[in-house]
């Protein structure tokens, strides 16, 4: 049994603390995607998708921000049930939800078109999301 548990286990105020500066970091890095992609010469396929992967990382690292005490299976669940209640809200057209996507919050959030291939974007996202929280674990473990 030794070494089954880690010699200073971590607390979820600091697994909150770590995942809340690794979404900060996310954020960044697709609203960068989104803003300068496209003058950086990247396909659109990067840019869109690429920011549709990086918003469902955030959601997997904010949803274990709010609930650090949840297995990342359960988070990465939770995060695919947001993400697929979303792109599939983009299905329902009433004016002020229509109204809001059509703001920049609302078209980072929420997002304006159905694509069956965002949920695939999504899967993408929310495995790196897994995986970088792994990663970002084993650091502060090791």
């Amino acid at each position: 049994m030794h070494g089954a548990q880690p010699h200073h286990p971590v607390t979820p105020r600091w697994t909150s603390l770590v995942r809340a500066a690794l979404a900060l970091a996310v954020i960044v890095s697709g609203l960068s995607l989104r803003w300068y992609g496209f003058s950086l010469g990247l396909p659109a396929f990067v840019v869109k998708y690429g920011g549709s992967l990086l918003w469902a990382t955030m959601v997997f690292l904010l949803v274990g921000v709010l609930l650090p005490r949840l297995t990342r299976s359960q988070l990465a669940a939770g995060a695919a049930a947001i993400a697929i209640v979303v792109e599939f809200s983009r299905l329902v057209h009433v004016p002020w939800l229509d109204a809001f996507r059509l703001t920049t919050a609302g078209a980072l959030l929420l997002g304006r078109i159905f694509s069956l291939w965002n949920l695939v974007a999504y899967a993408v996202g929310i495995a790196v999301g897994v995986w970088i929280d792994r990663l970002a674990q084993l650091r502060r473990v090791g």
